[in-house]
């Protein structure tokens, strides 16, 4: 049978149970292996219930104490209750200087004591019972977070400036770099707000008119990294020049936030039509494919007619974001009538031209083919090449490329270019 002896208003702070007779202390830690939360016990006697009992800094100290005690116990082994009751004397009954001295030994949970208002300077100081005496029941998670950003950031050399602050709280990357940034006016000294917004106005003209297209070799939603890469770099050169005082952490907020907002605006748009690129072929209307059959290296196949609501190429490459895949890098456009295609071969930047030097005559005479092979320069050389064979056909690419007939002289020039 298990009674609450003593528990405080934070659920959180380890309770006093009594079990079987037994007094002991239980608190929650971590998580098993099916992320449900995990609890331990350990026996206390009552000196120790009077301490927890009247003195919350030794109480919550002791917590500290023996949080990392749980950290080793994992998903699923047990607590070292030796350990921790060997903490009970030292910590809750022991003077200030010698639980000062006893922190300097043990490991324990700096950012737990940090939340429950603990001094900051002297706890680094190592005064740590000095520093609970501001502590509280109640836990400020918010400030033991700034406490680790700030620490990390030290650790890396940086130290931020209050414009450097007020950025990356503008963009929600105060407390975590790896956080999706947003805009967050209201997070910042409104003193400090106006200087703010002069260094986004120069993030945001240093990228005006660039875009983030669609990869669909990655999936519907994935988008170019190439273009990301520019676009970051772009930015950061604009913002260090036109701001040098900046750390590159406010800077690479700066350019997370135009690059995201870019590739957000890209996502929420259909799948690219390339059309208008495609015009420079000089092919025209007439060289204009009609019916185009679409295929993976799965044998899915989609077939597209001309008069259909949406044009070839993008109905293609939405084809491709369904579908592609680790396993499931090659797609193939076949103009059947015409007797052409081409395939794309995702996993080695390439592609082949395809097309029919002489139909098979008669039963059992297969037809000849000249297969032709090109590298591709990253998504953007794959859009020029659809656009261009859906509107001219495997003649309208011979200028774009250099075409190699001989299968193993490609397979070199592309080791060449990985090599390199």
């Amino acid at each position: 049978m298990r009674d609450i002896i003593f528990t405080r208003r934070s659920g959180w702070i380890p309770n006093v149970i009594r079990e079987d007779g037994e007094l002991k202390l239980i608190l929650g830690a971590g998580a098993d292996a099916n992320h449900e939360p995990r609890t331990f016990t350990f026996a206390i006697e009552e000196a120790h219930l009077a301490v927890i009992r009247e003195d919350l800094a030794r109480h919550l100290l002791l917590w500290s104490a023996v949080l990392p005690l749980c950290d080793a116990a994992g998903t699923r082994g047990r607590l070292d209750e030796n350990a921790a009751v060997a903490l009970l004397d030292p910590i809750l009954l022991s003077p200030p200087a010698d639980v000062d001295a006893l922190f300097q030994r043990i490991q324990w949970d700096r950012g737990r004591l940090i939340a429950h208002g603990a001094d900051i300077g002297l706890l680094e100081r190592g005064r740590v019972c000095e520093a609970m005496r501001a502590a509280t029941e109640t836990s400020d998670a918010k400030r033991a977070q700034e406490y680790d950003a700030n620490r990390r950031r030290a650790e890396r050399g940086t130290v931020l400036g209050p414009l450097d602050a007020a950025i990356l709280m503008y963009t929600g990357q105060y407390l975590h770099g790896a956080t999706v940034p947003g805009r967050k006016p209201d997070a910042v000294d409104p003193a400090l707000l106006p200087e703010v917004m002069r260094v986004i106005a120069t993030a945001e003209q240093a990228c005006a008119g660039m875009r983030i297209s669609r990869d669909p070799r990655r999936g519907k939603r994935a988008t170019d990294k190439r273009d990301w890469d520019r676009m970051a770099t772009t930015v950061e050169a604009a913002v260090r020049r036109a701001h040098p005082e900046l750390v590159d952490d406010a800077v690479r907020t700066l350019s997370f936030l135009m690059c995201s907002e870019a590739a957000d605006r890209s996502r929420s748009t259909p799948m690219e039509d390339d059309e208008e690129a495609a015009d420079a072929t000089g092919f025209g209307e007439s060289a204009r494919k009609t019916i185009l059959s679409f295929t993976d290296d799965k044998g899915v196949e989609k077939k597209w007619l001309a008069g259909s609501p949406r044009s070839a190429t993008a109905e293609f490459w939405e084809f491709v974001g369904d579908r592609s895949a680790g396993d499931n890098e090659v797609f193939t456009i076949e103009d059947e009538e015409m007797g052409e295609g081409i395939q794309l071969h995702f996993y080695a930047d390439s592609i082949a031209r395809i097309t029919t030097v002489h139909e098979g005559e008669g039963s059992g005479s297969d037809p000849e083919y000249r297969v032709e092979y090109s590298l591709v320069d990253g998504i953007g050389g794959y859009r020029n090449l659809v656009s261009t064979f859906v509107r001219g056909g495997c003649a309208a690419l011979e200028q774009h490329g250099s075409w190699i007939s001989d299968a193993a002289e490609f397979e070199r020039a592309r080791r060449r270019r990985v090599a390199e």
